[in-house]
């Protein structure tokens, strides 16, 4: 039987059947040869074009998931008639990562951390929400998941990391609603901010309505926070103008920020400008815990390079972007049972040292979220005691939220323009004040 594609949710209405996977399985040649060898070698930005006719039976026999998630719908209705977008963000955990790091996942079954099972997993997840558009991060088995991608009409665009590092990001888009009209792509290599990546996209939706896409994997490093937000920095900055270049048009930025919703770093893309004069650069992001082995009591100074990485100027201390952002998810109430005190959702990555969420989905004017796919309550993931499960394939929950376009008016934009001092004047304020942490971490005796 087909797996059920219905987007209501995952609840199962009868107890799951075991996957027949020997009696599924064709040989290994056979295997092979529908995922891999029939996929072409890559470079760092190959376009993967769709292919018509695949069959679709790696899509089959699949369980359905435990965890119950709902869409949440904004209160009002849209008043704009377009066409809907639905874009998801996920980090699918690269298996070189996986086993590299063998303390974050002690409480995992083996089984568990098998990418083959993973990559079930994966695509099970991708295929149950059927986004329009699917941003992931840590991609380091492109091949394999572009192959399955391709069945389901979906074409894809890569931009792999430097150095050593066997992973990147990877955008797919659904070829028979979406055209990509420009593509651009950043090695923060090239300027000194280590050697993450992210890709920026411009598309057409169905012949009408364009806007540019971002996905972004920024640095984990507490330590770093000045090329964190320096990354950040770069990416909204090239996004705007890209989108100038296209006469204004929407902006939407996934991806994971590897920053919490309490910290410096997000009231940077939520306000618009950061003194980072006020912060110490390990505190940046919120993830400053002594579990991950970064944390320094004292409070150290941000040398003339720091400055620069963070600001783009070494003698300037304000960092500043242009884009005028709202994050999906917190622009949505949910259920206190699993959203903050900023509206973001209370965790969207759980592994053994970290319970908290650092993955969003920003826009600009122009575009108004009309619903989001609620993460998991604290109290359902704590009893997992840890990310991936044999039923989640990564240590991460993707986030989907739905878009649809808007008319901009005169008044929207005397309105942006009075408050964006404001809200500047109140970050300077409380950046100097002490907040509340809401995400968790975990000490080596805790279960």
């Amino acid at each position: 039987m087909a797996y059920n594609t219905s987007r209501a949710g995952l609840s199962p209405t009868a107890p799951a059947v075991p996957r027949p996977r020997k009696r599924r399985r064709p040989s290994t040649g056979a295997m092979w040869s529908a995922s891999f060898e029939n996929v072409a070698q890559f470079d760092h930005r190959r376009r993967w074009p769709n292919t018509a006719g695949a069959p679709h039976r790696v899509w089959q026999g699949f369980q359905t998931p435990v965890h119950s998630r709902r869409w949440i719908v904004a209160d009002e209705a849209s008043t704009s008639s377009g066409d809907a977008c639905t874009i998801m963000s996920y980090n699918i955990l690269a298996d070189t990562h996986a086993w590299n790091h063998p303390d974050l996942y002690r409480f995992v079954p083996r089984e568990a951390m098998r990418w083959d099972s993973r990559r079930r997993l994966i695509i099970r997840e991708i295929r149950q929400w059927d986004s329009d558009l699917v941003c992931l991060q840590e991609v380091d088995k492109f091949q394999g998941i572009a192959a399955e991608m391709q069945q389901r009409g979906y074409e894809c665009i890569f931009k792999g990391r430097t150095w050593d590092a066997e992973d990147g990001c990877a955008t797919f888009w659904k070829s028979e609603r979406l055209h990509l009209l420009e593509e651009d792509s950043i090695d923060f290599n090239e300027f000194n901010l280590w050697n993450n990546v992210a890709q920026i996209l411009v598309f057409e939706l169905n012949g009408s309505q364009k806007f540019v896409l971002g996905n972004i994997h920024v640095l984990f490093n507490p330590k770093r926070g000045d090329i964190k937000l320096g990354q950040i920095r770069m990416l909204l900055e090239k996004a705007n103008a890209l989108a100038e270049k296209w006469d204004g048009i929407p902006i939407v930025l996934a991806g994971d920020f590897n920053c919490t919703p309490d910290s410096a770093i997000y009231k940077f893309l939520s306000t618009m400008k950061l003194n980072i004069s006020l912060h110490d650069r390990r505190q940046l992001s919120g993830l400053d815990s002594p579990e991950f082995g970064f944390y320094e009591p004292y409070r150290s100074q941000w040398s003339a390079r720091e400055v620069r990485n963070a600001t783009g100027y070494s003698n300037v201390m304000v960092a500043r972007h242009p884009l005028k952002l709202c994050s999906s998810y917190a622009m949505l109430k949910g259920n206190s049972s699993n959203r903050g005190d900023h509206g973001e959702p209370l965790a969207t990555s759980y592994h053994n040292k970290f319970l908290g969420t650092v993955d969003y989905l920003w826009y600009t004017r122009g575009l108004e979220c009309s619903r989001v796919l609620d993460t998991l309550p604290l109290n359902a993931l704590r009893k997992m005691r840890g990310l991936p499960t044999k039923e989640m394939g990564s240590d991460h929950l993707p986030i989907v939220a739905e878009f649809v376009f808007t008319e901009r008016t005169q008044d929207d934009s005397e309105h942006e323009d009075d408050s964006e001092e404001e809200e500047s004047e109140q970050d300077d304020e409380s950046a100097q004040k002490a907040t509340t942490s809401k995400h968790i971490y975990f000490s080596d005796s805790d279960d």
